[in-house]
């Protein structure tokens, strides 16, 4: 294992992107940090977090995650037999040694598993839309309705609380966002000073009404999870200047709309690895996570800026893509802790509070 190091010219761009938005945050320790919270060092082909491996294959390398409980289910499946090894990679690692990693990659995606193949994916600038009127650029502080999970989106939402923004972080009490039951340190340094709403997937009235009082939106659902439920973008009523942001891991074009991705296996379809092609490693920790939660803050401060009125879309692959085509340089360790302030909320606790703000915002709109 050894020092967490990236190339010097990723913290470097994305320290750019955050001083051109006013964003006062550190580059390095937002993509180090987690790392350093946690006490994790990257492998050279397995991840910081332990999930994700590099495979090879005669056609190349790919990147497999398996972090969670079904994850580890659809393996008999990804091998195409009954009986596997409660330590699965080297299996894997022998499938994909035999049948190649674009095939690997293709069952992967069939089974809802996380994969990326490495340099699949190129740069791409992030889509806008418009969705609806546009407002009067700062015409009031926003209220921001954080319904993401994980890395990218929650950091999105503590960039916009560190503006003023209010920000009201979504979650059911039958899915909570993973990392609530993770290491508190890092739930808390993405999530304190956002407000807790508790919401039922169920019976979303309630949220319906949260998400038409928003000013800006962050999702990082695959595009039909919301729609199944009445509460994408399209279904609800935008308040006019409404910024609503959709985070996924491949993109939202034919097939890969239903890609699932986690911060390394989509870094590794971008490109965005340290070594060379033939002999690639990890780099850093879920980095296509902090770099998308990044751009992901400056695109919605730019789009107030224009009055709103618009659907971002942008891509956790094409984000890394982007940062895998710069002039590298050197590389650089990053391993300084964030500094956490507060811990976040418990699950619902400003529920009632929030519901009656949205009340309120209905009543008397700013």
């Amino acid at each position: 294992m050894s020092p967490m190091r990236v190339p010097a010219a990723v913290p470097a761009r994305a320290q750019r992107v955050l001083d051109e938005a006013a964003l006062r945050a550190d580059a390095a320790t937002l993509i180090g940090g987690r790392a350093a919270l946690l006490g994790r060092q990257p492998g050279d082909r397995i991840s910081a977090g332990g999930a994700t491996r590099l495979l090879r294959g005669p056609d190349g390398w790919c990147a497999l995650t398996l972090s969670r409980p079904d994850d580890l289910q659809a393996v008999p499946a990804l091998l195409e037999t009954d009986e596997v090894a409660a330590d699965p990679w080297d299996a894997i690692a022998r499938r994909a040694a035999d049948v190649g990693v674009i095939a690997v990659a293709e069952q992967a995606r069939l089974l809802g598993l996380p994969v990326g193949v490495l340099g699949e994916t190129g740069p791409a600038p992030i889509t806008v839309r418009r969705s609806g009127s546009r407002a009067t650029p700062g015409w009031c502080e926003p209220l921001v309705v954080d319904l993401s999970t994980m890395w990218a989106g929650p950091l999105c939402g503590r960039l916009l609380a560190d503006t003023g923004a209010t920000v009201v972080k979504v979650e059911s009490r039958a899915r909570p966002d993973g990392p609530r039951h993770g290491p508190p340190e890092f739930f808390d340094w993405m999530n304190a000073g956002k407000l807790s709403y508790d919401a039922d997937f169920t019976e979303p009235a309630g949220l319906r009404r949260l998400l038409a009082a928003a000013d800006v939106v962050i999702e990082s659902s695959r595009p039909a999870a919301l729609a199944r439920h009445g509460l994408g973008p399209a279904d609800i009523p935008a308040r006019p200047g409404r910024v609503w942001i959709r985070i996924t891991g491949h993109g939202t074009d034919g097939a890969r709309a239903d890609w699932v991705a986690f911060g390394d296996d989509a870094a590794v379809s971008g490109g965005l690895v340290t070594g060379s092609v033939e002999d690639p490693q990890f780099c850093g920790d879920a980095i296509a996570d902090p770099l998308t939660g990044i751009h992901a803050a400056a695109a919605v401060l730019a789009a107030r800026n224009r009055g709103g009125g618009e659907l971002l879309e942008i891509s956790m692959a094409a984000v890394a893509a982007e940062y895998a085509h710069l002039r590298r340089g050197g590389d650089i360790v990053c391993t300084a802790p964030p500094l956490i302030r507060a811990s976040a909320r418990e699950l619902g606790a400003d529920t009632e509070d929030v519901d009656r703000m949205v009340g309120d915002r209905s009543a008397a709109p700013c």
